[in-house]
């Protein structure tokens, strides 16, 4: 009895300083920008970084695992405060500034998330309840493409690297927008928000080739004033875009039009980054250029031509840079809860 009540006081105050992954991870934008996946998305672990490890790995080797991950992609300051069994997987809790943050990765190390969701008490009409259901995107002659992100998010910058080779091939048969969800990694992603928002307003044929140009350029990922000063007057260079013309227009109409962009994701909800939303209906597609185009052209009512030509099949690389990336972080995402 008294092994039994240490244990439950132990559990007890465990569970008093643990807090929600996201919240205590907000003042530190990388940590975010990696860290906070949507409600039961498992986040899998990029192959450089599972090392090819068949079977189950040690609870040691988890807590290393996940801090090897975390370093690999510019966080610091975290170490692995316990580990233990639960629900059949590994609850690293890890220590950030004097907080016990839980996350949860499994057995084989190939895959992390930030909470478990319980299903109940698994009856048929608890099972029934509680199915997912695939809602049908549906057609139309020209098919309207909204995509959510974060500026900074890696996930974001991941589909939007995908999207773009997709979008230009399908030109004005369809209506794309990228939208703007807002700043959840810092001032720096506002105002990257609205100066894309800007270009988007003055020079709309170069507006693609900007995104994508910044975001395949794998410097000033933490958003560092000076670094994207050179990076964004690189690429304006480029593609003939006045630098003067947009810091004049993000003085004038940026708030506006970001705000704007605010209040639009609200109204719908979105608050994941990436989001796709394809004529109305919330969207999976493949993080490649192959699958974005696939998910868009069966929305048209009568598929063009441009359909039949295949695009590159690899997945697009998360975060900054060029380059391919693993299917294992395909529903990886930025949130705000």
């Amino acid at each position: 009895m008294e092994e039994e009540k240490r244990e439950h006081e132990q559990e007890h105050s465990h569970e008093h300083h643990k807090k929600n992954l996201t919240n205590h991870f907000r003042e530190n934008p990388w940590v975010l920008s990696t860290l906070i996946c949507g409600v039961l998305v498992a986040v899998l672990l990029i192959s450089t970084v599972t090392g090819g490890l068949t079977g189950n790995i040690s609870s040691k080797a988890a807590g290393e695992k996940l801090l090897k991950f975390y370093q690999s992609v510019g966080i610091e300051n975290l170490s692995v405060d316990s580990v233990k069994q639960v629900s059949g997987l590994y609850e690293v809790d890890l220590s950030y500034k004097g907080k016990i943050i839980p996350v949860y990765i499994t057995k084989d190390g190939k895959s992390f998330t930030e909470s478990l969701t319980p299903t109940g008490d698994n009856s048929p009409s608890s099972s029934n309840s509680n199915s997912n259901t695939q809602t049908t995107v549906p057609k139309s002659d020209k098919p309207k493409v909204e995509l959510y992100v974060f500026a900074y998010c890696p996930y974001g910058t991941q589909m939007e690297k995908a999207m773009i080779p997709a979008v230009k091939l399908l030109g004005d048969k369809i209506d794309f927008t990228i939208r703007q969800i807002g700043a959840m990694h810092g001032d720096f992603e506002k105002v990257e928000a609205q100066r894309q928002l800007c270009i988007d307003k003055n020079y709309p044929d170069k507006y693609l080739d900007y995104v994508l140009a910044f975001d395949s350029d794998s410097t000033c990922s933490t958003g560092d004033a000076s670094c994207v000063a050179t990076k964004t007057g690189s690429i304006f260079s480029k593609l003939g875009i006045d630098a003067s013309k947009i810091n004049s227009c993000m003085t004038s109409d940026g708030l506006t039009m970001y705000n704007s962009e605010i209040s639009n994701a609200n109204s719908k909800g979105v608050s994941g980054s990436p989001t796709l939303i394809i004529n109305g209906v919330t969207s999976q597609a493949d993080r490649s250029p192959e699958g974005v185009k696939g998910a868009i052209c069966s929305a048209f009512n009568n598929v063009p031509s441009e359909c039949s030509q295949k695009l590159d099949t690899n997945q697009a690389s998360p975060g900054f840079g060029s380059g391919t990336g693993s299917s294992s972080n395909s529903a990886a995402a930025c949130a705000t809860q």
